[in-house]
């Protein structure tokens, strides 16, 4: 009898599986998710047909998908109510009762949705979306006990995905600045361009994209610009990237082919309903005229958990050392931070995070300082809290303590600040906030009290800020103390959507030292999508 059981149960899944497919029942997989319309990928669309709905898979209720289009594989469908179909998920197709015959000849789809289809199933349709902004402001300090300063700095920020509605995107960040002061030596450079990011991506697939051109990546966040080609591909929820290039030069942050570098990394994504998290691993080697400089392994990952709990952390392993030509392969950390953010509720949240450095080593650059820099080898540690509460509606209040130490007890300060802020100024409209700062170091105490108040005119086109801040500085090799007074307005006029123009006007004074500041600043913002 025991026998028995299992067959029969063999015998009604085998039966079961026979009656699933003559209903007709066919299940498809998401291949491309735009805006607009979701398109579902199966072996076969013969019974199916323009007006049927689908089911996404794991969603209970009604089905959620309306074919619009199709070919013989694939379906253009639109999405109904709150879908949240994502790409790679799995469809079902269940035909209504009194399912149609199935026909096994291929639909005969007009040429307009076949085109569609077909661009669909071969190569997705990407849209372009260009975001610009740029921006020229001006600095300068007139002095009765000192030498004037003007300087004048210059932004260009373009961020343009898939140009002309291509697989081409450009990625641009630069900033130039000029200055007028008196040089103080012939070594001083008076006009300084550094260029951040200067791009070009191609997406090959949807699931591999090229980069070349000078480019900070996120998922190296640590390792800053890089000079040379990037290239990253998907496997569902995981990635693999390669790179190749250069370190910018670290005198005038140029173009330095002697500084070669190159890598790869290996991550994975993970999305449910309570956990959204990306975690990252690499392996770096730097070269400073063809020999190596430093060669480090790299970790990072980010999370949020519950949409309440929010996890970072990176850190850096170094895995080369080379000392009086002795080469060696031993292990030395170089930073790790690690930071959390809990959102208690909409009133309360708190951040604390703890990081800890050392002085990064390049063997071969700084090869006759390496003494010096092995001698002060010593992590450089930190913590940090902060709460922020919001009792009433027009209340918002916070702090935060920060703490910096060593092993040799140097370089080591204790930072506290607080603030309350009105959204709803009392008697006046408007924003009024009160903070002050207090830090102690091993030569010296501060402490700043100020308070700023800021409101908007014409239906928030003219925004007008009045500050007062009243700095105390106390140094331990000095008797007296130092007293500075500040005092300041700032006016931002929103001329349309898109330009701005504010200049901020500010005086300090101490003993009797006077000091007049003024900074001007035009932005001018550009921002254009196509639509499907």
């Amino acid at each position: 009898m025991k026998k028995v059981k299992p067959a029969i149960t063999i015998f009604f899944l085998f039966v079961g599986s026979l009656l699933s497919a003559q209903d007709g029942v066919v299940t498809g997989q998401v291949s491309f998710v735009t805006s607009n319309n979701i398109y579902v990928r199966f072996e076969n669309t013969a019974s199916i047909k323009v007006g049927d709905s689908l089911r996404l898979d794991g969603k209970t209720g009604s089905p959620c998908l309306l074919v619009s289009s199709m070919s013989s594989t694939s379906c253009v469908c639109v999405p109904l109510f709150d879908c949240g179909a994502e790409k790679g998920a799995k469809v079902t197709f269940i035909p209504p009762t009194g399912q149609r015959k199935v026909v096994a000849e291929e639909k005969i789809v007009p040429s307009s949705l076949r085109d569609t289809v077909e661009l669909a199933e071969e190569d997705p349709v990407y849209l372009q979306e260009i975001r610009a902004r740029i921006s020229a402001s001006t600095y300068s300090l007139v002095s009765n006990d000192r030498a004037d300063r003007h300087r004048l700095m210059s932004r260009l920020s373009i961020d343009a995905d898939h140009i002309n509605d291509s697989k081409v995107s450009a990625d641009v960040y630069l900033n130039f600045r000029q200055i007028f002061d008196e040089p103080t030596s012939n070594l001083q450079n008076t006009s300084l361009l550094r260029v951040y990011n200067f791009s070009v991506g191609y997406d090959a697939s949807p699931t591999l994209n090229l980069l070349l051109g000078r480019n900070i990546n996120p998922k190296i966040s640590s390792l800053g610009a890089i000079d040379g080609l990037q290239a990253e591909k998907q496997f569902g929820n995981s990635y693999v990237g390669l790179l190749v290039g250069s370190r910018p030069d670290i005198f005038n942050f140029g173009y330095n082919p002697d500084l070669l570098e190159y890598g790869a990394y290996y991550g994975f994504n993970t999305n449910s309903k309570n956990i959204n998290a990306q975690t990252t691993l690499g392996l770096i080697e730097q070269r400073g005229n063809g020999d190596i400089d430093r060669r480090y392994a790299y970790v990072q990952h980010t999370s949020t958990l519950s949409k309440n709990l929010n996890f970072f952390t990176s850190a850096e392993l170094d895995l080369y050392s080379k000392v009086d030509y002795t080469t060696k392969n031993e292990l030395r950390l170089t930073s790790l931070y690690s930071s959390l953010r809990y959102r208690f509720s909409k009133a309360v949240n708190l951040m604390v995070s703890y990081d800890t450095r050392k002085r990064i080593i390049y063997y071969e650059t700084y090869r006759t300082d390496l003494d010096q820099l092995l001698d002060d080898d010593l992590a450089r540690q930190g913590i940090r809290g902060r709460m922020n509460f919001r009792p009433f509606k027009n209340i918002l209040t916070g702090f935060s303590y920060s703490k910096r130490f060593q092993s040799d007890q140097q370089n080591k300060s204790d930072n506290i600040y607080g603030y309350l802020t009105l959204s709803h100024t009392p008697f006046m409209d408007g924003r009024t906030s009160f903070s002050y700062n207090r830090n102690e170091s091993n030569y010296l105490l501060s402490n700043i009290a100020s308070v700023r108040h800021s409101r908007s005119f014409f239906y928030d086109r003219l925004y007008t800020d009045l500050y007062y801040r009243l700095v105390q500085y106390n140094y331990s090799n000095i008797t007296d103390n130092l007293l500075q007074h500040y005092m300041g307005a700032d006016v931002s006029y929103n001329i349309n959507r898109t330009l701005l123009f504010s200049i901020t006007g500010e005086f300090s004074m101490y003993n009797d030292s006077k000091n007049y500041r003024v900074y001007t600043r035009l932005v001018q913002r550009f921002h254009s999508k196509h639509k499907r």
